[in-house]
């Protein structure tokens, strides 16, 4: 063979950094935007950020005192008129500067459509009038208020030790998931530890308080909460000796709701299971887990729908929103040194990038957001009973995007709603054939099906093959293996698991 040159012509597709930028954008949810913006203004001394992350905190003074005062990127935010006159006359360029526009052509960080992406019109910033949250207590951990218990306790100083080696081998739910025998392995062999030492200070720790703490299984957690007397105050002696022998022996036969093999290995009364079946569940499995579990994280909404006269309206979230701008110190250098420092303007077109990029985020999701809001009005008015089917393509099609750019755009994006906070990928569902020749959502047939268990009988709870037919009659066409599916996407456990006395 001899090398020779051959011409060939063949469409390629590539893609600008300015356009993979825009594309991870857009895939991220707003706590990973923000830890991507956190990390390209500590990169990056041409961008900077108005808002402030801290805005709601109370600030520790230098002389020691609570500061009342927000920081200064807070004031510049809620004080557009001081926020002027800071620039030297130099113009603010905002949120949403277009790549190539000119530094004097008068921009005042409103789009086209009159959006103010500077964020200056939305809620925030009220002044004096803000209610600062209060300062909240350090949470107590379970080992600290164990410790306490010790600390307060008349012992020899090696049992003071063994109980608290013992705390320290618990778990977040105050079990001891390691064995005597193993725990004492792990202590100096010049100790000389006696497996009857380390059982003594086992029981020390099974008297203190939560009751429960210290079991080895959820058997033994049960029956220190009935043995301490606090759980089973006010019940009849039948009924407490029926519940310490459903955990003692039968705590799978009480799962399984197998009523009929209980009454026979206790031999009691309906009325007498009953009432253990209750006072069994008003115990702890979980007796430590109360005692530093942390603040439940909060999602924050990146969309927000309102009734409005025309109908139901999505706007974007303010809080949600990124204030972002060029430094003017530095574009004012740049100005009057065109070309003196490639660094700072290559710098400086990234931050453009960056700022338009996000920018075209919020417009892309406000857009996606509106277009569901507009095929699903009936769930806004009427709840999930009403929901539509609805796909991604449906949507990609009647705003002339690529259906993986909506994919991108409803996943990890919430919107607020008068039914709660929801993923955007919960309005889009499979669709299930009615008997009109019809089709409804899935998300719908769930939730039919969730007022129906709801209504049930518990002493004849329905079963998958019972629900399809009551689906059937009304006009929904479900197999009871879908049923079956949809149950447990529910979290619904099975007929005879919901079986009660």
């Amino acid at each position: 063979m001899k090398p020779s040159l051959q011409l060939r012509l063949a469409p390629q597709l590539a893609l600008t950094p300015q356009l993979q930028q825009s594309i991870r954008l857009l895939q991220l949810s707003t706590l990973e935007l923000n830890q991507e913006l956190e990390q390209v203004l500590a990169e990056n001394p041409l961008l900077e950020r108005l808002d402030d992350p801290l805005r709601d905190c109370l600030r520790i003074a230098p002389n020691g005192g609570l500061d009342g005062e927000r920081g200064a990127a807070a004031e510049i935010a809620t004080d557009p008129v001081g926020a002027a006159a800071d620039t030297g006359g130099i113009g603010e360029i905002d949120a949403a500067m277009p790549a190539g526009t000119d530094w004097d052509d008068g921009w005042d960080g409103a789009d086209a459509s009159g959006t103010d992406w500077t964020g200056e019109g939305s809620p925030r910033g009220d002044g004096d009038e803000r209610d600062y949250p209060q300062l909240h207590a350090a949470e107590q951990s379970l080992r600290d208020h164990l410790g306490r218990q010790l600390a307060g306790m008349q012992c020899t100083p090696r049992d003071r030790a063994l109980v608290q080696t013992l705390i320290d081998a618990l778990d977040d739910d105050g079990f001891l998931d390691s064995s005597l025998e193993e725990i004492a392995t792990l202590l100096p062999a010049e100790l000389a530890i006696e497996p009857q030492e380390l059982s003594t200070a086992l029981k020390l720790l099974q008297s203190f308080d939560p009751t429960g703490v210290g079991a080895r299984d959820l058997r033994e957690c049960l029956l220190l909460q009935l043995d301490r007397g606090e759980a089973a105050a006010g019940h009849e002696a039948e009924v407490v000796r029926a519940a310490r022998a459903i955990v003692d022996e039968h705590l799978d036969a009480l799962a399984a709701k197998d009523f009929a093999k209980l009454r026979r290995a206790i031999r009691c009364d309906d009325d007498t299971l009953r009432n253990a079946q209750a006072l069994i569940r008003r115990l702890d499995p979980h007796p430590g887990a109360a005692f530093g579990g942390g603040q439940a994280g909060y999602v924050v909404p990146d969309v927000i729908v309102r009734r409005g006269r025309g109908g139901w309206v999505a706007t974007l979230n303010p809080d949600a929103m990124p204030r972002l701008r060029i430094n003017d110190l530095y574009a004012g250098i740049l100005r009057k040194n065109r070309g003196a420092n490639a660094g700072l303007s290559g710098q400086l077109q990234e931050a453009r990038w960056l700022i338009k990029n996000v920018q075209q985020r919020f417009e892309t999701i406000l857009r996606v957001a509106q277009a569901i809001v507009e095929r699903q009005r009936a769930f806004f008015s009427h709840g999930a009973v009403a929901m539509r089917p609805l796909v991604l393509r449906e949507i990609a099609d009647a705003l002339g995007l690529h259906e993986s750019t909506v994919s991108r755009v409803t996943s990890q994006k919430y919107m607020l709603t008068p039914f709660g906070v929801l993923e955007l990928k919960y309005f889009f569902g499979s669709h299930v054939a009615t008997d009109s020749g019809g089709s409804a959502s899935s998300t719908a047939i769930r939730a039919v099906m969730k007022e129906l268990f709801a209504a049930e009988d518990p002493a004849q709870p329905l079963s998958d093959g019972h629900v399809a037919e009551l689906l059937g009659a009304q006009g929904f066409v479900v197999a009871r293996r879908t049923v079956a599916k949809y149950r447990e996407s529910l979290r619904i456990p099975p007929a005879a698991q919901r079986r009660s006395l």
